[in-house]
């Protein structure tokens, strides 16, 4: 399955939204509500809850786009962000809010540099040890033209 990139850094600018106002409060049961999205993005890519955001408000406003980008490192990518925000969430639940504060700023790092950048860690990452294994995977397939 082929993703549209430009949903993944949509979903990357709303966890960095989430993830802010979650530190600034200190609310585990935020980072938790932010670890559920990240299972469920995990689970099925095009069905997460912030893609489905992107597909009804922002994809009919742009052009189709140039490229696309396979599920697989994004799936991946939302399993690192769930162990980083299931962290975050216990710290900060069960009073040990170092922990939570150190899992949960990690979690927002990783998701501004894709926001900002369209740098993904944890897709880097996957792509890393794919080729590390003898398996590469393209990071972008150009759509063709219509």
């Amino acid at each position: 399955m082929l993703l549209d990139p430009r949903g993944p850094r949509f979903a990357a600018a709303l966890t960095t939204v989430v993830l802010a106002v979650a530190l600034v409060t200190g609310s585990g049961l935020l980072v938790l509500a932010q670890a559920v999205v990240f299972a469920l993005t995990a689970a099925a890519p095009r069905l997460g809850p912030y893609g489905l955001l992107f597909r009804a408000l922002v994809a009919p406003r742009l052009g189709p786009p140039a490229e696309r980008e396979p599920a697989a490192p994004v799936r991946f990518a939302q399993i690192v962000g769930l162990v980083f925000a299931t962290v975050g969430a216990a710290g900060f639940l069960a009073g040990a809010p170092v922990v939570g504060l150190i899992a949960t700023a990690a979690a927002l790092a990783a998701a501004f540099l894709n926001a900002a950048f369209g740098l993904c860690l944890g897709c880097e990452a996957y792509l890393a040890v794919r080729r590390l294994t003898g398996r590469p995977l393209a990071a972008r397939v150009a759509v063709p033209p219509r």
